[in-house]
């Protein structure tokens, strides 16, 4: 991989700063916690946010997609939350000579940015399938690999107050 030009660095800096300014818009008195996400945004990585209810974890997200115009998905995750409520299933579709095939319906975890509301309520199982999308970048499905967006982010949400799970 090449090394970055002073270019790269300058327009990096740019691109973060007018993130940074767009979502300070939004998030007034927040830039501490807009910087360690669009840190992790810019790096690649994923982000759990720690808070009680009302503290603006979602609009956080939400507000980094519309400023980065990508997509953003939400999941409320739940003990009753099965795998394939994230990741997606294959459904059974007839075309118009009445011959039926598998189609593949993705989930809600095939958007840039998704938003895991309530992470620590989830099963392990779910929370698996959810794990498999951060580190591979893709979700297997009856032995089919799908790969996610990129870029893709995942911003995990949890309540101090409810640390069940």
């Amino acid at each position: 991989m090449p090394e970055p030009s002073e270019t790269d660095a300058r327009e990096f800096c740019r691109a973060f700063d007018a993130l940074q300014q767009e979502m300070e818009k939004v998030l007034v008195g927040q830039k501490e916690v807009i910087e360690g996400v669009l840190t992790a945004f810019f790096a690649g990585g994923h982000t759990l946010l720690e808070g009680a209810p009302g503290l603006g974890k979602t609009v956080l997200v939400r507000t980094l997609g519309d400023a980065a115009g990508l997509k953003f998905s939400r999941i409320q995750f739940t003990p009753d939350l099965m795998p394939g409520d994230i990741i997606g299933t294959n459904l059974i579709v007839e075309d118009e000579h009445g011959k039926k095939r598998f189609e593949f319906e993705p989930g809600p975890v095939f958007a840039n940015l998704v938003l895991a509301d309530e992470i620590n309520r989830a099963t392990p199982k779910t929370q698996s399938a959810l794990l498999e999308a951060m580190q591979e970048r893709q979700v297997s499905v009856s032995g089919v690999r799908h790969p996610v967006p990129s870029p893709f982010l995942v911003l995990a949400t949890q309540n101090p107050l409810e640390m069940e799970g």
